[in-house]
């Protein structure tokens, strides 16, 4: 991937302007998507001094329509609120259905539907069980000047990836368990298959 740069930061007024942020979009990705960096200064009197990031896979499903198959749009807004608390950035990457896109994401949940969990529907389906790429995140981060992070993730994935290229991740702090009756499956096979760190305990 080419070194990035940043094109242009545009303040944008969020939750009906209780959160303002910066959103920042890059010159020099090849890829053809269109991924923005949110920025947000934090409000606490008592922020850290390393920023906080969340690198968040686009979810259609899950962050606009509220799908109840998957925890993405509860972990975007749990992000929004910390980091709006905190100071940091929310890296949003175009990167559908861990990198499968969105028809076969469907695709997925059909086979789903019959039994099958989520990383065999993809294996069925003779796509990667997660075709994403997080070094972008990386180069998004030093375009912006940042290179010491905390991370909010219980993706272990995540944290290697950035760290291979460049980024010292000084913390990792975990996100929330948010299960229901119809993503219990899908995060336990999450935990069991690629050792996300997902507790749950009392869920």
């Amino acid at each position: 991937m080419n070194a990035l740069t940043v094109k242009r930061r545009v303040v944008v007024p969020m939750r009906a302007g209780e959160v303002m942020a910066e959103f920042v979009s890059f010159d020099g990705d090849d890829s053809g998507k269109e991924h923005i960096a949110i920025y947000c200064d934090g409000v606490s009197d008592k922020k850290p001094s390393i920023p906080l990031v969340r690198l968040h896979s686009e979810c259609l499903t899950g962050d606009v329509f509220g799908s109840g198959r998957c925890d993405c749009g509860e972990q975007l807004d749990e992000a929004i609120d910390l980091i709006n608390q905190e100071g940091g950035y929310i890296l949003y990457l175009r990167q559908e259905g861990r990198g499968i896109g969105l028809y076969a994401k469907l695709d997925a949940y059909a086979l789903q539907d019959q039994g099958y969990d989520t990383y065999q529907a993809n294996e069925m389906l003779h796509l990667p069980d997660d075709g994403r790429d997080f070094s972008v995140g990386a180069e998004m981060l030093k375009a912006l000047g940042v290179t010491d992070i905390r991370l909010l993730t219980n993706n272990p994935d995540k944290a290697s990836q950035l760290i291979e290229n460049g980024i010292n991740v000084s913390e990792l702090v975990p996100t929330s368990v948010h299960v229901n009756k119809h993503n219990r499956q899908y995060l336990e096979t999450k935990a069991k298959r690629k050792h996300h760190t997902i507790n749950f305990m009392d869920k």
